[in-house]
């Protein structure tokens, strides 16, 4: 079967990508080295990532996923966490770039549910998550990563920016937490499942402090508040709901939920997804 890949994906990395013009082979090569039986290319998909539900040899359901970088990270984090919280990896073989992991409900996500529930379930699923990265583990930390962040942002002339910027940096400067976080962690990243109801998937793992993980899920369904006359108290009461149930900090919630929407804001407008962006930066100045 051809491997076509799904709107979302050319259009997050652009239709002339060096890699999508391998996709298909890479993804006829890695289907055929691991014996597997193809059912079909999951759309919408992701932005990084070609994902194909798959059948192994013995009839197993299985997801194959063929990241556009190295899975290294994603695999170590998955495996750290052995399935407590999180989609498992299967024991198969010579995967090389690509992952193979147990089958969930792709379509089945927490959006499905009510704003209240999907809170309330996130919660327990993340508080999972929260585990000791191990010995010599190789993931990059908070501070590196929005360092780096940070630099795409420094020069910009805006109060917003410089209000995000200035909590990034006092944020970072007394931390006191060093747990493995999923880095990427929202409603529509925890999938339901046969052996657990929500299990988590796509991390971009890395370590520290747990308001930072929470920093992306309170800002699920931003568009909602946006369009609500309220929007702005209810933004700041979901900060205090989400930091009093998982007993964090809500000013260190509330400084990586500014930082963290003014970055993704900025990122988005400079990609030209104006909506994205208004919708993050409105929800940051909220904050």
């Amino acid at each position: 079967m051809g491997f076509e890949a799904p709107r979302r994906l050319v259009r997050a990395l652009g239709e002339d990508d060096d890699w999508l013009g391998r996709l298909p082979g890479i993804a006829e090569e890695t289907v055929a080295r691991l014996g597997l039986g193809v059912e079909r290319v999951l759309a919408p998909g992701g932005r990084s990532s070609l994902i194909v539900l798959v059948r192994l040899a013995d009839g197993t359901p299985a997801t194959l996923k063929l990241p556009r970088r190295g899975p290294e990270p994603e695999r170590a984090a998955l495996e750290r966490w052995d399935g407590w919280g999180s989609v498992r990896v299967l024991p198969v073989p010579e995967a090389g770039d690509a992952l193979l992991l147990e089958r969930l409900h792709p379509e089945v996500s927490l959006r499905s549910l009510p704003e209240a529930k999907a809170l309330l379930e996130a919660a327990g699923v993340v508080r999972r998550l929260w585990v000791e990265p191990g010995d010599g583990h190789g993931f990059e930390s908070v501070a590196q990563r929005t360092e780096r962040q940070a630099r795409a942002l420094r020069g910009l002339d805006d109060p917003l920016v410089t209000a995000a910027l200035d909590a990034r940096d006092e944020l970072v400067s007394n931390a006191s937490e060093d747990f493995l976080l999923h880095g990427s962690f929202r409603q529509g990243k925890v999938l339901a499942g046969d052996r657990a109801p929500w299990l988590a998937v796509g991390p971009e793992p890395l370590t520290g402090e747990r308001a930072y993980d929470l920093a992306r899920l309170v800002r699920d369904r931003a568009e909602d508040l946006v369009a609500a006359s309220a929007g702005a108290s209810a933004a700041r009461r979901r900060v205090g709901r989400l930091a009093d149930s998982l007993d964090v900090e809500p000013r260190r919630l509330r400084g990586w939920a500014l930082f963290r929407a003014v970055e993704s804001g900025m990122r988005a407008m400079a990609a030209g997804r104006v909506r994205e962006a208004e919708s993050s930066l409105e929800f940051a100045s909220w904050l």
